[in-house]
């Protein structure tokens, strides 16, 4: 059919295109509806249920997943919220006074913003999002991500702690994070490309800001909320299947140990706020091989790779982890040998 037929063609009847009227009081089942059919079925089968993990291994998965979710999901939610109020509330022409005009300055700008942002790695991600969305360069907005998890005063508070005869651990830990947050940035102005980040879409809403607000939040709660579910139950599969032994056979070894726990930081996927008290419990290790571990942790880790592939898509995350990881590991244990 050419183009002027199909102008010219007579229009359907409304009652052949429209989709037959729902019959009165029919309603669509939602994901809150299903959430409380299973939260029902897990109340009335609880016994049988608890029987099922009462083996040792089950026991410390369902330990170590049920600890990662409750660590995360308050700052996941917060940074759902967060974002949701940039996203609708904050005008585009903020971000053009806030940062600077320069590319290349706007990054160090949005990796000290991480300072007055007192939350997680979970709650960074849709942040970080929401801030490309309304117009900020991907490159800050990638140094913010890095950088908020792990230079924020509760995070260095809880270092100072956990590290009472240690207080350069805390400036370590700063210093080298924003540094790896800044590079990060500062490589993606150089090499990324703007192909490499897909935003999932968010439903348009017509109507007032609150119900804008009300439908970011529900899209981003129930979207970054699946990856956190999915990096939760890998990191409990890791702590069950690595023997604790091996780390005992690595700590003698000065580039092993750091390889160890850098890589021990992306499986374990502890949050921010407490995982300097995991390193100081990891006493058979050096401190420049547990401050590695403390800046790889916030960067990459299993929960933030599943997060970041659902916010920023496959392309990117397959480039932008594996060159964080690298760059932490890097910077960590150069930190590490200068201040420690």
């Amino acid at each position: 059919m050419t183009a002027s037929q199909d102008v010219t063609a007579p229009s359907a009847p409304a009652d052949a295109a429209d989709p037959p009227a729902a019959p009165p009081g029919h309603r669509r089942i939602g994901s809150v509806e299903v959430l409380a059919v299973l939260l029902v079925l897990l109340v009335v089968f609880r016994n049988p249920l608890a029987a099922l993990v009462s083996a040792p291994g089950l026991q410390t998965w369902t330990t170590v997943f049920v600890s990662v979710l409750v660590q995360a999901v308050p700052f996941l939610v917060f940074g759902v919220v967060l974002s949701a109020v940039i996203a609708v509330f904050v005008p585009r022409s903020f971000w053009a006074r806030a940062l600077p005009r320069h590319p290349a300055l706007a990054v160090p700008a949005a990796g000290l913003a991480g300072v007055v942002l007192p939350g997680c790695e979970c709650g960074s991600v849709p942040i970080a999002g929401s801030l490309i969305r309304r117009g900020v360069t991907p490159a800050a907005a990638l140094a913010f991500l890095l950088a908020a998890p792990a230079i924020n005063p509760i995070v260095l508070t809880a270092t100072a702690v956990a590290f009472p005869g240690n207080p350069e651990m805390v400036v370590a830990r700063g210093g080298a994070s924003l540094i790896v947050a800044v590079v990060m940035g500062w490589l993606w102005l150089r090499l990324g490309r703007t192909e490499w980040i897909k935003l999932p879409a968010r439903p348009h809403e017509d109507g007032s800001r609150l119900r804008a607000f009300v439908a970011a939040c529900r899209h981003d709660v129930m979207h970054a909320g699946g990856f956190l579910v999915l990096g939760a139950a890998a990191a409990a599969t890791i702590n069950v299947v690595v023997p604790e032994r091996w780390l005992q056979t690595l700590a003698g070894d000065p580039v092993l140990s750091i390889i160890a726990l850098a890589v021990l930081a992306v499986l374990l996927s502890i949050c921010s706020e407490a995982d300097a008290f995991v390193a100081a419990s990891l006493s058979q290790f050096s401190l420049t091989s547990r401050l590695v571990f403390l800046v790889v942790g916030p960067m990459v880790d299993l929960k933030l790779i599943a997060m970041q592939a659902g916010m920023f898509g496959r392309r990117f995350t397959v480039r932008f982890a594996p060159t964080t990881f690298a760059t932490a590991v890097l910077v960590g244990t150069a930190v590490g040998a200068v201040l420690l």
